[in-house]
Order: C-alpha cells, then structure tokens, then sequence
C-alpha cells in the first residue's frame, strides 16, 4: 500500500521493530530514496558559503565608502568653480595664521579681495529676469567694532572682533538697511548663516580646519548671485576670526546687527584633515531635513549624541549658534584622520580635491533648501533680544545609508516604535507558543513527555541546545575583552596607526571561538534547536538593550541608541520564524505512538554522550523491569575515556550497523522528530536580520574608531577604544550565532591563522608612521624679570622622554612629571626673539597697578605687550569676582556665566598690534592668611602675561625651531595653549594697596 509522510500512526501500526529505525519516522518503511541535494540547505556548505558572501557583500562597500571620498565632477555645476575654489584653498593655505600672527592680517586683506572679486563678477540684472528673478542685493560688512566681554567658568574673556559678513538679500526680504537705524530689528521671517573661521592654530595650515569650509563660503557667494540660484530668504555668509582660541569669532558675531537676522544656520568645521565631511550634530528635525538632499550625506546622531554627554571634550561655534544665540543648525565637519589635526600635515597637499566637493556639495544643497523654505517650521514667538523668531524643533534620529541616502525622523516616533515592538513582541511569541502547545507541537523546552495510558516518561530531548548560547556568546566576547586589556598593556597605542588589524585580531578571535565553542557543543549533545534557541536568547538581549535605550530616548533624548530597534525587530522576526517553524513537527502524541505498541523504553538514539545531568539526564536513563539478565550494578551502558564518553548499548543493532537508512532529513545525530522541520528558513532569518544590522551598525563601528582611535595622544584612555572594538565585535556577528554550528572548518582555521598573525603585530608592531604621527605639544615660558626661558613638551610616556633628551639643548638638564593624563618634560630652552623692537625681555610686557581705595578690594590694571595681539591677567590665589575693560564692550548676559569661586584669569585679546588695555579688577574678599597688625588680610598675587603665536618665520622660536629639526618623522609638532610663548611677570599686591 502506499504510505503518506504524514502518517505516522499508518508506519507504526505497520512496524515490528521495536525501536523504528529513523527512515520510519515519518517516511514510508521503505528505504528512503537519494535526494537531490539543495543548495540552499541548512548544511554545512551553502550555510558556510552564504553567510560570507552576506557579510562581505555589506562589509567590502562600507568599508570603501568609508575610506574614499566620492570623486568631484570634472565639469564644476553651475554657479560653482571647483578649480577657483582649490586655488583659494592653496592660497590660503600659505602659512600659519593664528589670530595672533601678521598673517592673519594678510589673509583678512585676501579674504575681502576675493568677496570683492566675486561681488563684482555678479551678472546684469538682465540675466536674472530670464529665470524670472530679480538680481539680489549685495551687503559686506568689514566688522572692526564688534566688541565682548564674556565670563565663563573660571575664564574670563576681552574679545575685539575681527570679522567679515556678507548679507544676500533674499527677494522675501524686506527691502530696507535697518541694521543701520541703532536698536532696529529686522523684520520678516529671517534667513539662513553659513559659517567658517579663517585663523588657523600656530602650528597647522588649517587646511580642513577650516580653510575647505571658507572656501565653500566662497563659492556659495558665486552660486546664490548666479541667475537661477537667487534666494528666497537672505542668507548670511559669516568668516569669523577667532574660532581656534575660545570661539571668539563667533562669539563676536553677537555683536552685531546681522546677528539677529538669522533664525537657522550651517557651521562648517574641521576636526580631522581630510576624508569625508560628516554631520556632527543638528539642533532638530526641521533642520535636519535640509542636510538629507545632500548627495552624499554621511553621518550619525550618535556623534551628537557624544557631543551632548561630555565623551567629545572639544567644541566649534555651532555651541555659540545654538546654544547661547539659540538658532537652529547643523555642524558639518571633517572629522579624520585626528593625527594631522592641528599639525603641518592639515595642508592642501594631504588634503584633496574630492573633500573640497563633499563639503561644498552638501553646503549648497542645505543651504539651497534652507533658503528656500516657505513654510512656517521656522516660525515662533518674538523674542526678547530682537532676534528673528526660529521656532521649537523636534528631537530628531538621522543616520546615512551607505552614504548615498539619509534616514530623518522624529525621536519621538522612535520612542513610539520601540514601546511598541518591546510589547508586541513577547506578546507574540508568548501567543504562539500558547498555539503550538494547544496543538501539541510545543517540543521547545521539553525534556520529555508522557504516554495518554501511563506516567512513562518518554523522552524528547527538546531541552538539548538550550544552554549553549551564554559560552557561544561569553566565551568569544570575554576573550576579545582579554584581548583588548592585553594590547592596552604592552603596546596601547598600536591603533594609532593599525586600526584594521585590531580589528582583524578581534573579528578573527570571536568568530573563531563561537565556531569552536558550538562544535564541541554540537558533538557533545547535538540538538535540532540549536537555531530556535540561540534566538530566543538573542530576543531576550536585545529587548533587554532596547528597554534601555529606550529610557535614554525618553528621559535624556539620547537617540544613538536607534540600532538597537531595528537590531530588535529583525531578531524578533528570525525568532518568531523558528517558532512558527514548529508548526511542522509532528504532534507529540503522534510521535510517540509509534513507540507505545510494543516498547515502553524508546531508544536514545541522538545523543553522543552517555552521561548527563539535570533535564538530559532523564532522557536517557529511563528504567526498565528487572529481568534475570539485567545487571546487577542497574546500568545500561559501558563507559570509556573517565566517564565522559559512553557506549550506550541501547541502540538497536539495525541501527548500530546500518547507518544508511538513517533518515536523510535528519542532520547528523540530531533529534529524529526534525526531519519535517523545513531547511530554507535559515536563509530568510539571515536576510532579515544580517543586512539591517551590518548596514546601521558597522558604519557606526568604523566612524567610532576613526574618531577615537588616535585619541590617545590626547591623553584619552586607550582601554575604551580597544574595549569598542571588542563589543562591536560581538555585536557585529551574533547573528551569526543560530547558524556558526553548521560552518564547515575553511573559514574559521582561517581565521585562526589571520589571529595569530595580528596579535603578534599588534604586541609587536611600532605604533606611529609618517603618515600616523604621534603628537607632541609644544611651550615656550619666559620669566621675563629674571630672562630665564623654559620650553615644554608634552606627550605620551616613553616617547616624550626619550624625544627631549634627544635635543641638544635638553642634554642633562631634563625635568619629566605627569600632566593631565600625560607626561611633561621641561628644559632651559633658547631665549625666543618675539618682540624684536625691544632691548630686553622685560620690555616684552609693561604694565602699572593702582587702586581706587587703599582699603578696597580692587585695582587699576594698565597693559602693554610688544608685538602681539593677546595678554592676560591670571591670579595665583585670590579670584577676580568681575573686570571690565576701559573703552570696551557693555555686557551681554547672555554670555555672563562665572563660576561661583571667581575668575582665576582675563584674557584680553585687541585687533591692533601692541595694544593697551585698560582693565578694572575686582578682587573676590577672600582671607587665606592673618596678619597680627593688619587683621585677616592677604596680599594679592598673581602675573601678567602676553603670548605670541607666529611661527611662519625660523629663528623667532629657536626652541620650536630645534624641536621640529631633531623629533623622529612620526612625531608631529603642536601648540599645546593658546600662544607657543608666554612671556610673564609676576605681580602682588599688599593690603595697603601698594603694588610689590
């Protein structure tokens, strides 16, 4: 008769054997025929060859995106000049000029040339009426009276702005000059600032940072006077002075009456030196939306993010722009590589055209939407300072795709997403496990089960699988961390410059030892659950990831952690598939029944391992009566090899020597009711969650360590990044889990041999390169009453060391001791020549103290500095409760923050060389010694300073000058303060009110 496979209470009617061999389960008695293998099985090789391909098909083009800037056009877009814009940046890129340096003088006259330039060059009206335009108005505004006196924290500043505006007037705006009227605000719905700083530090060229982004203000000035391009709302192109030293540039912009036109803006900045230009940071949605018509947008709110929860100590003037102006905008910056920040190596020739295009592309097309907005997103409440009204924007989540497609949406929207799903999703897997065991099918979690007309336990091993996943995933992930403290121990600082290969020694390591750890699982006690139960304890991690970053998202409005919902639903899917996978095993009743009729003691067929324990144990040590054959010690197996290994005597001898019938649907030793189970589902589990998570989470990887992995230098710990890279690791390939047990050994012995080759590199490797340099910072104090000069290096132990004993003028005389999470090594260093009209170093600073009132806690402060631009007054113990400059600036409270204990310094900082200042202190009263005759009174103490910062010309800083000739090629050379020289002169003054 024929026989249906689903039938099996037919086959067991129709058995005599007392234990059915596997081809019965299921199957017709007869022997099972061949079958045509499947190439998309659950089997070693198509798992093996499938899931690499996945990986390397994601990996391969997110790493290139990653590594190469997409190629500027060879015809430059209209209203664009890609050649004029690198010929700018060459020019600009000449020299080092710092606010305090002569060249930046020279660069402001250039700056205004080339606005001149370009102004002029603006079409006649008659092209603009073709596009049905009106030729917008130009405005240039050469500011040299903006003037602030900001106090912030223990620092208070003295700022003379040095700024340049240039105002489009939008055919919106309203046709009238009211920043020329005093007290006049502007009326209408504002426009848009684009912003760049064109100082650069003393010791780089700022040729990212930020001389692509005044290059990009630049060609913006061409594009929108170009007819076709005019704007609908004015736009203000801001190059600002004095970004490098306390974002000053901007904080001057405060100042002036343009300040209050704008209600958005777009800073453009430079934190690395090259690549691509990502977004760093946005204020909302709104805005955000503007950046995603850019046509390579690149970036992720986890930088943000980083930014909002301190882990990024440095800051641009998108903090003035939007926190204390409070407009809402973007900061777009580069952001690698870090080595060259600050140094020589930021110039146009490690720079490149195609970063040139990625910025400007992505500034015209914000801009473009920004300026053309007509809705009323950026409208709101007047407000008190006169400023144009900009509105209240929505929290937003932003990532790119690939670097070809921007993802915007609102945070709350993921916050309702993710309550949603960590609801829903158990509630499904709960309803459909309730299903299954309505429907007798629920074989997960079942050890065994019991005949309908007897308490016999049968046994099912549906348990068998279910504690591997804790050592599949805590094995791999405790030896990567292992590795990472290894590496952070003998050689911290090999990502410096060999970034991949820590990430090839972790790759390598974790997938190896989830590979190994599975098969000895596998050979031990295999089990057809492997897949189900490796997501079920995937779904419980990641919802319980997800609740957590879900209450960031609530409580803090953190949305970096927006992976972990997509992570999320794609476990949730994959693990609901292998639940609904059970639907096509037999009922458990049927499966048994084929047993019932002539054995009450089935076979443990299945099962590797004689000895078990708890839930397993019971499988197989099912007892049988007492016969006058049975043996007296009541065991029914012969062990070998101390007890681990056994040979079970309680297979039937067909099934012992007759390994061909076995079924061909069962894989290996596995439970014999899997072989209804279908062998594709895997592949739908792969797409469903492998794509989406190495598409969201591997560019957040490889930008973390980017922007991370040369901060070591810096002083940062170097055990987080290493750490990183172990989690991402581990986060990067557990979906690889359900499925590493079926992988062939190529792969993974591979990967064993990639281990041993980049952990001996990684211990063994130098960690620096010419093209990875370590940096080392430089200064330069000069006591200028006594002539002694002392010059500073600071850097990273050893190197630093050996570094300054290495230099001619340090030999024998080199003093080390820890600075700031670093180490500092002083010498006598050559005197500097920064002021050179002067007979001595005295000269240098000259300044003269009164007081109003002997018995008063204040004083006059005159000063003087020969050839700069930038002195200051720092108190020894007393704080300065508040100052003020005589001629200067009336404050702004909304840059009036002090700390509660004072000020222990003023920096005054004027736009004319040698310049005096006329400053008013005001001491705080606090008593820190006792005089018998005086009372409680102390003197106060303190210096005045000056700094200089120009380093264009060799013997000025004949110590920076020597440093720079005798450091090794991998170690870069950069200011470690505001000046390279600080000149100073010590101060006290007595309780009478006589300067000492």
């Amino acid at each position: 008769m024929t026989v249906s496979p689903s039938s099996p209470r037919i086959l067991a009617a129709t058995s005599t054997s007392p234990t059915p061999p596997r081809s019965t389960l299921g199957k017709p008695a007869a022997m099972a025929l061949p079958k045509a293998r499947n190439p998309l099985a659950f089997t070693p090789w198509p798992v093996t060859i499938i899931t690499t391909l996945v990986y390397l098909a994601l990996l391969i083009p997110i790493l290139v995106i990653n590594t190469n800037v997409p190629a500027a056009p060879r015809i430059s877009p209209k209203g664009l000049n890609l050649t004029e814009a690198w010929h700018d940046l060459q020019i600009l890129t000449g020299g080092f000029h710092p606010y305090n340096s002569r060249r930046n003088d020279k660069v402001r006259a250039w700056l205004l040339d080339r606005i001149d330039a370009i102004v002029k060059s603006a079409p006649a009206a008659t092209e603009y009426r073709v596009f049905d335009e009106d030729k917008p108005e130009i405005f240039v505004f050469d500011d040299l009276t903006s003037n602030l006196t900001s106090l912030d924290g223990r620092t208070g500043v003295y700022f003379e702005g040095t700024n340049v505006l240039v105002y489009i007037r939008g055919w919106e705006d309203k046709k009238e000059k009211w920043w020329e009227v005093p007290g006049k605000t502007p009326a209408g719905k504002g426009g848009v600032l684009v912003n760049a700083h064109y100082d650069s530090v003393s010791t780089g060229y700022g040729a990212t940072d930020d001389g692509v982004g005044v290059v990009t203000c630049l060609q913006l000035l061409k594009y929108f006077t170009t007819p076709g391009h005019a704007p609908r709302r004015g736009l203000v192109v801001l190059f600002n002075n004095g970004e490098e030293d306390y974002l000053n540039g901007a904080r001057a912009y405060s100042q002036h009456p343009m300040s209050k036109f704008a209600h958005t803006f777009l800073n453009l900045e430079g934190a690395g030196a090259g690549g691509r230009a990502t977004l760093f940071r946005s204020s909302d949605t709104e805005v955000t939306r503007a950046y995603a018509k850019s046509e390579h947008p690149f970036g992720s709110v986890l930088s943000a993010n980083g930014f909002e929860k301190g882990l990024i100590s440095s800051q641009t003037d998108y903090v003035v722009f939007d926190g204390i102006l409070g407009l809402r905008g973007l900061d777009l910056a580069f952001f690698e590589p870090r080595a060259r920040y600050h140094t020589d190596q930021d110039d146009a020739r490690h720079t490149s055209l195609d970063s040139v295009w990625h910025m400007l592309s992505a500034s015209v097309a914000t801009t473009r939407e920004l300026v053309s907005d007509f809705s009323d997103r950026f409208d709101g409440h007047n407000r008190d300072d006169g400023t144009v009204p900009s509105g209240t924007g929505t929290k937003a989540v932003w990532f790119d795709l690939f670097g070809s497609a921007f993802a915007v949406f609102q945070l709350h929207t993921l916050f309702a997403l993710s309550v949603t799903i960590l609801i829903v999703a158990p509630l499904t897997l709960l309803v459909t496990s309730i299903v299954l065991s309505h429907a007798d099918k629920m074989y997960l979690f079942r050890s065994s089960t019991s005949f309908d007309f007897t308490d016999e336990k049968f046994p099912l091993r549906g348990l068998r699988g279910f504690f591997r996943f804790p050592f599949l995933l805590g094995v791999p992930t405790a030896v990567t961390v292992g590795l990472a403290y290894l590496v952070t121990k003998i050689n911290p600082f090999i990502s410096h410059s060999s970034g991949y290969a820590v990430w090839s020694m972790m790759v390598s390591a974790w997938v190896f030892l989830a590979w190994f750890v599975s098969c000895v699982a596998d050979f031990a006690r295999p089990s057809a659950f492997h897949r189900v139960y490796t997501w079920t304890w995937l779904f419980v991690l990641t919802w319980a990831l997800l609740v957590v970053a879900t209450v960031y998202e609530n409580e803090q409005g953190l949305a970096g952690g927006y992976f972990m919902f997509f992570y999320f639903a794609g476990t949730f899917l994959a693990t609901w598939i292998s639940y609904l996978e059970l639907f096509t095993l037999p009922t458990k009743t049927e499966y048994i029944s084929q047993y019932a009729p002539n054995s009450r003691r089935p076979s443990s067929y299945g099962s590797r391992l004689g000895t078990t324990s708890g839930d397993e144990r019971q499988d197989d040590d099912v007892e049988e009566e007492p016969t006058e054959s049975t043996s007296l010690l009541r065991t029914g197996q012969r062990t070998t090899f101390a007890n681990y290994v056994s040979v079970s005597n309680e297979y039937p001898a067909h099934q012992q020597d007759n390994e061909e019938d076995t079924d061909p649907n069962v894989y290996g030793n596995e439970q014999t009711w899997s072989a209804s189970m279908p062998r594709w589902t895997w592949l739908l589990q792969l797409i469903l969650t492998v794509p989406i998570i190495l598409t969201l989470v591997a560019p957040l990887a490889l930008i973390l360590t980017s922007a991370l992995h040369q901060t070591g230098q810096d002083g940062s710990p170097q055990l987080f990044v290493y750490l990183s890279i172990a989690i991402l690791t581990a986060v990067l390939f557990a979906p690889i889990l359900p499925y590493i047990h079926r992988y062939t050994y190529h792969i993974p012995i591979f990967l064993f041999l990639v281990l041993l080759g980049t952990l001996i590199y990684n211990i063994v490797a130098f960690p620096f390169s010419d093209s990875n340099r370590v940096k080392m910072f430089f200064h330069q104090r000069v006591d200028l009453d006594h002539g002694n000069s002392t010059a500073y290096l600071t850097g990273m132990p050893p190197f630093v060391e050996s570094i300054v004993r290495g230099l001619p003028s340090a030999e024998g005389q080199t003093q080390c001791s820890d600075f700031v999470n670093r180490v500092q090594c002083s010498w006598n260093g050559p005197a500097p020549h920064v002021a050179p009209n002067t007979n001595t170093s005295s000269d240098w600073v000259t300044f003269n103290i009164s007081k109003p009132k002997a018995e008063s806690y204040s004083a006059h402060f005159d000063i003087a500095g020969q050839n700069t631009r930038s002195c200051r007054i720092t108190m020894d113990r007393h704080s300065i409760k508040n100052f003020s400059v005589v001629g200067g600036s009336a404050p702004d409270k909304r840059f009036i923050h002090p700390s509660r204990e004072g000020l222990s310094e003023v920096r005054l900082w004027s736009r004319d060389w040698d310049a005096k200042w006329s400053v008013d202190v005001d001491f705080s009263e606090k008593e820190s010694s006792t005089d018998e005759d005086e009372g409680p009174v102390s003197n106060v103490k303190g210096r005045v300073s000056c700094i200089w910062s120009d380093a264009n010309t060799p013997g000025v800083i004949p110590a920076l000058d020597e440093v720079r000739q005798y450091v090794p090629a991998w170690v870069a050379v950069t200011k470690l303060k505001d000046g390279l020289v600080e000149g100073y002169r010590d101060f006290e003054i007595t309780a009478q009110g006589k300067p000492v």
